[in-house]
């Protein structure tokens, strides 16, 4: 209605008949239309959203030509609780369309917006309500919060259906990589999956966990999967676990964290944030630093 009213300046009637009419035209060149239910989550689901739905149908049996609906979370309204209230409740969107409107799911797209935080779960609630296909943009990138990130759906359709043997998921780093490198787009270092410190920990006690089995601090095997092994950046948080784990990973070189090396190693950190350091210990310091006390001996 808010588009209808105040941005089009017309009646629903008037709408739907334009509507319908254009979508006739395409039919008549034997296009199959993909029309935008823009704005859904703020719209009258049954008494305009459904009859619009259902006159698709009938066009859609007239004429042999499947029509495609997407369904526009504009605003970034929708939620995904089937006891919320219409239009906001994704999964009574969804079922609506498939059971009262008619439209097989396999015609249905979702098209999300992050306003409110939601532009994950939202799509995979329409999933799993039907909806066989969700919009998306390579790291969420788009209009005002952004859409849903295809790097962040290839995973979730992962986490519910298992690990599917045609996807290289490889190709979400390199994804990330070509950002960076190629476009000099700037990600968020702890973004998800393509963040350079997604699965980077500075606390100690993590990185003790991880020495003992990656499995207690990684969500899944980033090494393998995504080919970005789990990595420790040193502070003062770190503690001997955590430059114990980064000597093991950079150098191969297993160490007590006892080891008098170490503890040098350990004390120079500290002394660091002892002196008002507030950032972490770079690679080429920690190189630095490694060689002197172990070349030192």
């Amino acid at each position: 209605d808010y588009h209808i009213f105040l941005k089009l300046k017309k009646t629903r009637k008037q709408a739907l008949d334009q509507y319908l009419n254009v979508v006739r035209s395409s039919l008549d060149e034997g296009i199959c239309p993909r029309c935008h239910f823009e704005d859904l989550t703020r719209a009258d689901f049954y008494g305009f959203v459904v009859p619009f739905a259902i006159e698709l149908m009938k066009l859609r049996d007239d004429s042999g030509i499947d029509i495609k609906i997407r369904l526009c979370d504009t605003m970034g309204y929708g939620v995904p609780f089937p006891n919320a209230s219409l239009p906001r409740s994704v999964p009574k969107l969804v079922h609506g369309m498939i059971h009262d409107a008619g439209v097989p799911g396999d015609l249905l797209e979702w098209h999300g917006h992050n306003d409110f935080h939601k532009v994950l779960i939202n799509p995979a609630t329409a999933w799993l309500y039907g909806c066989s296909t969700c919009n998306g943009t390579l790291l969420g990138i788009g209009e005002r919060t952004g859409n849903t990130p295809v790097e962040a759906m290839v995973v979730e359709a992962a986490q519910l259906r298992g690990h599917d043997e045609r996807i290289n998921y490889v190709v979400i780093k390199e994804i990330g990589d070509y950002y960076r490198q190629q476009i000099g787009y700037k990600i968020p270092t702890n973004y998800p999956l393509v963040g350079r410190d997604f699965n980077t920990t500075r606390a100690g006690i993590h990185a003790d966990g991880l020495l003992k089995s990656e499995e207690i601090y990684s969500p899944f095997d980033t090494g393998n999967i995504l080919h970005s092994p789990p990595g420790v950046a040193i502070t003062d948080k770190s503690g001997a676990a955590g430059i114990q784990h980064w000597i093991k990973t950079a150098r191969g070189m297993t160490v007590p964290k006892d080891d008098a090396r170490l503890q040098a190693i350990r004390q120079r950190v500290d002394q660091e944030y002892t002196d008002g350091r507030t950032t972490a210990i770079s690679d080429q310091e920690m190189d630095t630093w490694v060689d002197l006390a172990f070349n030192s001996q």
